[in-house]
């Protein structure tokens, strides 16, 4: 008889073309078996009856502020709270710590960091910054999963944006390493420039912040990047895409054969600009939430399969940068904290637009792999990582007392979602259950080692 560390019984597994109701076999962190009934004996089991079993969320688009700015979040919080909303990869971006991840030895200090104190695996971005160019092959021997760039300005003193000839350079030199450029897509002149004249005028509403960053500016950056990527042959991804007119320009650029591949966030798809009217500061992010129609037309752009993957964009801050009684919309920090919801906000818009549940796991799980090369992970497959999250389908009314974030303060608080997660599990380990972390497991570094082509 088989003995396994865990078996999960009677859940609807959710598999890449197909959803069974079966038992899965957990075995030294790999999925060993998933039968119509697995025959053996377990040092635990779970039943999920009735609840559905997704591969666990892969996030390749985190802002953990350690080193430098624990305080705002770090990888401790940070871990825990991506645990309890069914994630068990998550891609750190290279801005907001002290130092940014920008050479050899920041990389090498936050890996060391990320080691220790999270509880489930972690890659690590590093930054394309004027005058890096240089350090770019280093990073990337070392095991960065790729490259961040901003086109805009960050409002982040130590991670400036790029000016066109780093871009280009950049691009080429990325494209040599065979890596891919993730780019915060906002035109900096238009962006800058509208800004100035609000400020200027004492326009500090939210409907002027909207107005400083339009879709428009969105458009231009990415057509932009879409042509020197056809020059350089540099393989791009689009972070938090939130125009239909960007997301079919990129499309486009796809069907002319180009490596490129896009996310939105799940904020975009649930709220709206009445929503930054009515929050205030807490729901301010860049790009901005869109007007309702525009909502709309992203959400049957989804529906319509043209996006590759939905990521959270956790871009935390301490409660006084997101002050409710800020007179000035500009001086609020641009980010939503929202990284422990994107598996449930996913969910909900599949069930919302008559999807099937399928399409959940291969936006959040199964696409991130792919594109990423993460060997053992995005499947429920045997022999595969047992990475798994058990949910079930009834309702969950966000409350500040169950978010792990490090601040307690998220746009998602006061929403129901239509389920809940009830386990995660990282490499056959029980991480997350009863609303409570096993702060006892410890993830691991998807370094180079990792990163190989996808099987």
């Amino acid at each position: 008889m088989i003995e396994f560390d865990l078996i999960i019984k009677n859940g609807f597994i959710v598999l890449e073309k197909e959803i069974r109701k079966m038992d899965i076999g957990i075995r030294n962190g790999k999925i060993s078996a998933i039968q119509d009934c697995v025959e053996g004996t377990a040092k635990r089991e779970i039943d999920a009856l009735n609840q559905y079993i997704f591969p666990g969320v892969i996030d390749v688009h985190a802002h953990f502020s350690e080193p430098g700015r624990e305080f705002w979040e770090g990888f401790s919080t940070g871990s825990q709270m991506m645990a309890a909303g069914g994630c068990t990869t998550y891609f750190d971006m290279p801005l907001n710590g002290i130092p940014s991840t920008i050479n050899k030895k920041a990389l090498l200090d936050k890996a060391s960091i990320g080691e220790v104190k999270s509880c489930v695996d972690f890659g690590l971005w590093g930054g394309l910054v004027p005058g890096n160019v240089e350090n770019l092959k280093e990073l990337a021997e070392l095991g960065v999963v790729g490259f961040k760039a901003f086109l805009s300005e960050t409002g982040n003193e130590e991670f400036q944006n790029v000016d066109d000839l780093t871009l280009l350079y950049g691009m080429q030199e990325i494209s040599k390493l065979g890596k891919v450029l993730a780019l915060h897509a906002e035109s900096a002149p238009i962006t800058s420039w509208l800004q100035n004249r609000k400020i200027k005028f004492g326009q500090l509403s939210a409907d002027d912040y909207l107005a400083s960053r339009p879709a428009i500016a969105e458009f231009e950056a990415v057509n932009r990047a879409i042509a020197y990527a056809q020059i350089t042959n540099c393989p791009l991804h689009f972070v938090h895409i939130s125009s239909p007119d960007a997301v079919l320009a990129i499309q486009k650029a796809k069907l002319n054969g180009m490596d490129i591949t896009l996310e939105t966030c799940p904020h975009y798809l649930l709220f709206n600009h009445d929503d930054l009217i009515e929050k205030g500061a807490i729901a301010k992010c860049a790009p901005p939430l869109r007007e309702e129609e525009v909502k709309q037309q992203l959400v049957s752009l989804f529906v319509e399969g043209k996006f590759d993957m939905i990521s959270s964009d956790h871009s935390p801050c301490t409660p006084d940068m997101k002050d409710s009684k800020m007179h000035n919309i500009f001086t609020a920090w641009g980010g939503i904290s929202g990284g422990q919801f994107t598996l449930l906000s996913t969910i909900e818009l599949v069930l919302q637009n008559n999807m099937s549940l399928l399409q959940v796991a291969k936006y959040t799980s199964t696409n991130p792999a792919h594109r990423f090369k993460l060997k053992g992970k995005g499947k429920i497959e045997v022999e595969k990582d047992a990475d798994l999250v058990i949910v079930s389908m009834e309702p969950f009314k966000v409350d500040e007392s169950e978010l792990f974030s490090k601040h307690k303060l998220s746009i998602y608080v006061g929403h129901t979602f239509p389920c809940r997660i009830k386990q995660t599990i990282a490499r056959g380990n029980v991480l997350f259950e009863n609303g409570q972390i096993n702060l006892g497991t410890r993830g691991e570094w998807l370094s180079i080692k990792a990163l190989i082509d996808a099987v």
